[in-house]
């Protein structure tokens, strides 16, 4: 009887931040292991916007020219809900969705697992991103291997792994002094101010993001579980972090595999706008000359800040391109919002609901990224070599800047006023130390063709983050056997 083959199951939090870079690595397995099964994820809702056009029951097969021979499967899980989150200002609601996506779907996972044994394609490793712990003990009660495939920087794991292991006092003690400075083993000294928000802004039962706390504490106790050690799939490169993966020590077998992306974006939950529409508008830019604006897939934004926004790019007098999101128009209610519709040229610039980020950024017209440092688009930017203005707000974003600013060189941290709004003046400013001659902009210019030979090469054939894939491979191969 012939073994089975290596068979890796990805799972993924429903956002767009989690698909992308989950499902960009389900695609590297495929490439890595020519003779691999892998069958993606997410929930039920998700996957209906991913693919608008197929069935509502049963798996969605990519086609073989496109994902290596039908080896892709895209298989959907319950997150117990009709429609998914919505969005709604009562932290209750986000707390209850929560609740209802662990315990549906740990349930329909596992059913999942079980169904596809019985198909004779069984899983041989579980790989999962960092809202599901869940995924850990499924694996585990059927004797499957797993992985965890964290999706931020190693720097952030690290700020998690020790709060959770002996260092949430000095961090809960001083959590209302944004200002005051954190010494975590191996890492380099933080403010409160730029620790992740979860962890100082949401561990009280009524924080809106409490779920998401609890959440956090239930992976690093899950990750504890694994024996002899848990394997950590990073999404960066290790040169990139070297002190950062020293931090974690040998507490979990750590494997950077990043920066996880294709030539152009993949699949997702937004439609993108015309692709030739911006593309051709850049194709007639000058090399460097236009800032690229984009605040990601979550980030909210009334109406002052797009007022100030988009005052910032035209007084910057430079081409820019602007991605404000659908939903974000929608929110905006009143005239002004909807005289802004899709593809609009205002003066110097172009807006746009959403795009192939990846593209954009590896075009030549591109010289500055103004973004809320989400680490898929940090690392983007830095794998195409594009100095970048800061503006974070939650999560790991403002850790990201950190990164960005102290540790690569490669761009500068925007100031937020009192009231959380970036104003048009702080943006010009930014926007010319990153663009302009000065010998400062010269220097972020040059670092960041740096970075981006630094990651071409550990992403490359026999590079760091290559050889830790494929040893990541050959480990689920042996699995399999």
């Amino acid at each position: 009887m012939s073994s089975p083959r290596a068979h890796f199951l990805v799972l993924t939090f429903p956002f767009q931040g989690h698909i992308a870079p989950a499902l960009r690595l389900a695609k590297r397995l495929l490439a890595a292991a020519p003779d691999a099964l892998v069958t993606f994820s997410t929930s039920e809702v998700a996957h209906r916007r991913m693919f608008p056009s197929n069935k509502p029951d049963g798996a969605d097969e990519v086609p073989d020219d496109e994902h290596g021979g039908g080896r892709l499967e895209f298989l959907p899980f319950s997150d117990g809900t009709e429609a998914g989150y919505v969005r709604n200002s009562d932290p209750g609601v986000f707390n209850a969705y929560m609740s209802s996506f662990h315990a549906e779907g740990a349930r329909t996972v596992a059913e999942i697992v079980d169904a596809l044994a019985a198909r004779g394609r069984p899983v041989t490793r579980v790989v999962y991103t960092l809202l599901l712990p869940w995924a850990a003990d499924i694996a585990r009660d059927r004797g499957v291997p797993s992985a965890l495939y964290w999706i931020q920087p190693v720097a952030v794991f690290a700020i998690y792994h020790h709060y959770f292991h002996g260092h949430a006092g000095v961090v809960d003690e001083h959590r209302h002094d944004p200002s005051f400075v954190v010494e975590l083993p191996g890492l380099a000294p933080q403010t409160i101010g730029d620790l992740p928000s979860f962890l100082t802004e949401s561990t009280d039962p009524s924080d809106f993001f409490h779920s998401l706390f609890v959440t956090f504490r239930d992976l690093m106790e899950t990750l504890d579980k694994e024996s002899p050690k848990a394997t950590v799939l990073v999404n960066t490169c290790q040169e990139l972090e070297l002190g950062a993966l020293a931090a974690v020590g040998a507490a979990h077998d750590v494997l950077p595999v990043g920066p996880v992306f294709p030539s152009s974006d993949v699949s997702g939950i937004f439609k993108q706008d015309d692709e030739s529409e911006y593309m051709e508008w850049l194709d007639a830019k000058p090399e460097g000359s236009v800032v690229y604006v984009s605040f990601g897939s979550i980030s909210r934004m009334a109406r002052e800040q797009l007022e100030e926004l988009i005052l910032g790019l035209e007084g910057s007098e430079r081409p820019y391109l602007c991605v404000i999101r659908k939903d974000i128009k929608a929110a905006l209610a009143g005239a002004e919002a909807n005289e802004m519709p899709q593809h609009e040229r205002v003066k110097n610039g172009m807006v746009v609901e959403w795009c192939d980020q990846v593209r954009v950024l590896s075009h030549a017209a591109v010289g500055c990224f103004v973004t809320h440092c989400g680490w898929n688009s940090v690392l983007e930017s830095v794998a195409t070599g594009v100095p970048m203005v800061c503006v974070p707000r939650m999560s790991d974003q403002r850790m990201n800047a950190q990164l960005v600013v102290r540790e690569w060189r490669v761009g500068v941290r925007a100031q937020i006023d009192e009231g959380g709004v970036l104003r048009a003046a702080e943006l010009r400013r930014c926007i010319d130390e990153v663009m302009d001659s000065s010998e400062s902009a010269v220097e972020l210019r040059q670092m960041a063709g740096k970075w981006k030979r630094v990651v071409a090469e550990a992403t490359g054939k026999g590079g760091s983050s290559d050889r830790n894939l494929m040893a990541f491979v050959d480990d689920g191969a042996r699995s399999a056997v």
